[in-house]
C-alpha cells in the first residue's frame, strides 16, 4: 500500500506541542506527513521540525497584504509536490490553504474548526469566510459538540461534512514535576508566596479574565502572601487588564507571556481558575484537559469541552458567569477543605483519560485512510 501523501498548512503559530505530539505518533507507514507553516516569521517549531527529520515550508504571510501572494505561493508548493491531502488549521491557513487546493483540484481538503462563536459575537462579517471554509473544505473537523452545534446550526454546514474528532493530548506529561524548581528560579517564585493561583489564557474579553483578577484582590484580605500567575498574558485586552492589575501589589502577581514548558508550569499552581464568559465562547478549552491532567484543584466556568464532562464538586468546582464573589468564595472553599482538594485532585485526572492521544491520533489516521 502507497504512503498517504499529508501536508498540514498551519497559520500564526510559534510553537504548538500538539503538531510535535501529531507528528512524532502518526503511522509513518501509512502516512507521509510534511507542514506548511504560514507565518510573518520563521515560527520555531520549524527547528523541531529539522532537528526531527520531518519535512517543513515556510510560506511569508504578513496580513491582508499578503493573501493574493501566499495563495499563489502555497499553489505552486502543492503542485510541485503532489500531496493527496491537506489538513488546514487556523483562519489564514483554512483560506490559502483550502483555495490553494481547490485550486489544483486536491480530492480530499480538511480544516479544523479552533473558534466556536468568536466571529459570531465580534467579528461578524468574518463570518462569511468561516462560510466559505466550509464551503472549500471536504470534511471538516470540531473540536466539540459546541463546535459541531456553531457549524450546523449557526453556519449552516453539511453535517456529513462534520467529524467530532477531540483534542488528544499526552496525559502522563502534565504529572510530571521534576522541572519545577527551574522555574521557580527563573520566576523567582518563593516559599512563601502562597497560595499560588494559576491562570493559563490570553488576554481576550471573553476569557474571564478581569473576573479572576477582583476575586483575588478579595483573596488578599485573607492571605496577604498570596500569588496570582498569569501565563500567556498577552493579547488586545492587555491594556484593560494591566488597569485591573493596578488595584493589585506587584509583588503579589506575575505575568508570563510565554512559558515553553507548560507542563511544569501548571505545577506551581495551588489552584487553577479558568473562566470564560458564556458556554459557548470556546470553541475547545485545552486548558480544562491540563489543568486536570496536572491534577490541580480547578475552578471553571462552563465553556466549549467543558459542558461535555465537567461536574461541580467531582472534578471540579463550577462557578456562574462574569461572578467575582463566586470565584472568590469558591477558592476560599477550596483552600479550606483538604478532601475535596484531594477528591478533585484524582477525579479530575480520571476525567480527561479521555482525551487520550493514542484515540486522537487513531481517529485522525481513520480520517486520513478513508
Amino acid at each position: 500500500m502507497n504512503r498517504k501523501k499529508v501536508f498540514y498548512i498551519i497559520s500564526s503559530i510559534e510553537k504548538a506541542v500538539a503538531f510535535e505530539w501529531i507528528s512524532e505518533m502518526l503511522n509513518s507507514d501509512l502516512i507521509d506527513l510534511e507542514f506548511v507553516l504560514i507565518n510573518s516569521r520563521r515560527p520555531r517549531i520549524m527547528s523541531w521540525f529539522e532537528n526531527h527529520g520531518i519535512k517543513s515550508h515556510f510560506v511569508l504571510h504578513r496580513g491582508k497584504v499578503d493573501y493574493l501572494k501566499s495563495i499563489i505561493k502555497t499553489t505552486k508548493l502543492l503542485r510541485e509536490l503532489k500531496p493527496d491531502l491537506v489538513h488546514c488549521h487556523l483562519i489564514d491557513a483554512n483560506l490559502i490553504g483550502l483555495i490553494s487546493a481547490k485550486i489544483l483540484g486536491i480530492p480530499k481538503r480538511i480544516y479544523t474548526r479552533h473558534h466556536s462563536t468568536f466571529h459570531h459575537d465580534s467579528h461578524p462579517n468574518a463570518v462569511k469566510l468561516d462560510k466559505l471554509s466550509n464551503w472549500l473544505a471536504t470534511d471538516i473537523v470540531a473540536i466539540s459538540e459546541n463546535v459541531k452545534t456553531v457549524l450546523i446550526e449557526r453556519e449552516g454546514c453539511d453535517k456529513n461534512k462534520i467529524h467530532l474528532i477531540h483534542h488528544g493530548f499526552d496525559l502522563k506529561s502534565f504529572s510530571k514535576e521534576n522541572q519545577t524548581l527551574d522555574l521557580k528560579e527563573k520566576y523567582n517564585i518563593s516559599a512563601l508566596d502562597r497560595p499560588i493561583i494559576g491562570v493559563v489564557s490570553r488576554y481576550m474579553e471573553w476569557k474571564g479574565v478581569t473576573y479572576i483578577i477582583k476575586a483575588f484582590k478579595g483573596l488578599l484580605k485573607q492571605f496577604p502572601d498570596a500569588k496570582l500567575i498569569l501565563a500567556n498574558a498577552h493579547g488586545p485586552y492587555k491594556k484593560e487588564i494591566s488597569l485591573e492589575l493596578k488595584n493589585i501589589p506587584q509583588r503579589n502577581y506575575l505575568e508570563i507571556e510565554f512559558e515553553e514548558n507548560l507542563f511544569a508550569l501548571y505545577q506551581l499552581f495551588d489552584i487553577y481558575v479558568h473562566t470564560p464568559i458564556d458556554s459557548e465562547i470556546e470553541a475547545f478549552g485545552q486548558t480544562y484537559v491540563e489543568a486536570l491532567a496536572a491534577q490541580i484543584p480547578s475552578i471553571f466556568t462552563l465553556s466549549g469541552v467543558a459542558n461535555e464532562f465537567i461536574l461541580d464538586k467531582e472534578n471540579a468546582i463550577v462557578v456562574p458567569y462574569k461572578d467575582s464573589d463566586f470565584i472568590l468564595q469558591s477558592i476560599l472553599f477550596l483552600l479550606g477543605d483538604d478532601n475535596l482538594r484531594t477528591t478533585l485532585k484524582n477525579k479530575g485526572l480520571e476525567s480527561v483519560q479521555p482525551f487520550n492521544l493514542k484515540t486522537f491520533i487513531a481517529k485522525l489516521e481513520a480520517l486520513y485512510l478513508i
